[in-house]
């Protein structure tokens, strides 16, 4: 439970410590806005697994960031969102990040992979950029990602 606890933490200091301007400064990754508006509701049945703590979605219409979302649930209505972007590549097909269980890895040669719980990269990754995060706002069982 501690171990949580401090995740969440981390992940809430990450998020609300960053400012637009250190995800502007990523040359890697343009600024394109996009907001979810109401269209997650965990009552529908393809966001329901969002009730449960340790789970994810991925988010990925054509107007969901760059190369997708992915929206995970820590419990008590804390959420952390991320880009699914490789952030220490510019935007090709490789840097698109595939989801193994929590870790988010590029199909580039380097092979980058990020957690999906604090953005941080793993071990062996290139770059000094983490995954960019997304704002989170739940109001009841609507939850909007946006930037």
């Amino acid at each position: 439970m501690k171990k949580l606890f401090f995740i969440v933490i981390t992940v809430l200091v990450m998020v609300n410590c960053s400012s637009d301007d250190s995800i502007l400064n990523n040359p890697n990754l343009p600024d394109y806005s996009f907001d979810t508006g109401n269209r997650i509701n965990t009552s529908l049945p393809q966001y329901n697994s969002l009730n449960f703590p340790g789970n994810y979605i991925t988010l990925r219409q054509d107007n969901d960031g760059i190369n997708g979302v992915v929206l995970y649930y820590f419990g008590s209505n804390q959420y952390a969102a991320f880009e699914l972007s490789d952030p220490n590549h510019p935007i090709t097909s490789c840097s698109a990040l595939e989801l193994n269980g929590i870790i988010a890895t590029c199909s580039c040669d380097d092979g980058n992979s990020y957690n999906i719980i604090n953005g941080l990269p793993e071990t062996g990754t290139t770059g000094g950029y983490t995954l960019q995060p997304y704002r989170v706002e739940v109001s009841g069982n609507i939850i909007r990602v946006y930037n």
